[in-house]
């Protein structure tokens, strides 16, 4: 686990997503218990507000919640809310921009099918 400290990328979306990570890895399981602001800050010398604010995303989004007076805990369904949400940033951010630079030099979908093959054939 490690931040990047150059990345454009907050430090608390960082740690949303490593914590993510560690779920979809199968590291962290429904129900397990997650690590806590003090840990967070003390692993990676950050400010605890940074920390909760990590924590606090995660929770907002459903994969985390609160059990007052003993942390937080990983909800039942957040394997599947992450990789939902994660499927759908791949389409947007990687999958639609390239069809629609392939619309633009007349590269049909059949073709990019047949590269994607082709290229995993190579592996």
């Amino acid at each position: 686990m490690k931040l990047n400290e150059d990345s454009a990328e907050p430090l608390f979306q960082q740690i949303a997503e490593i914590i993510e990570d560690m779920i979809i890895a199968g590291d962290l399981k429904e129900e397990d218990q997650v690590f806590s602001t003090n840990q967070l800050s003390e692993t990676f010398q950050i400010n605890p507000a940074t920390a909760r604010k990590g924590l606090n995303l995660l929770v907002d989004k459903g994969i985390l919640y609160k059990k007052r007076g003993l942390g937080m805990f990983v909800e039942s369904e957040a394997g599947n809310i992450i990789k939902n949400e994660r499927q759908k940033l791949f389409f947007e951010n990687f999958l639609l921009k390239m069809l629609k630079e392939a619309e633009k030099i007349n590269i049909k979908k059949t073709d990019i099918i047949k590269m994607i093959n082709e290229y995993k054939e190579e592996e």
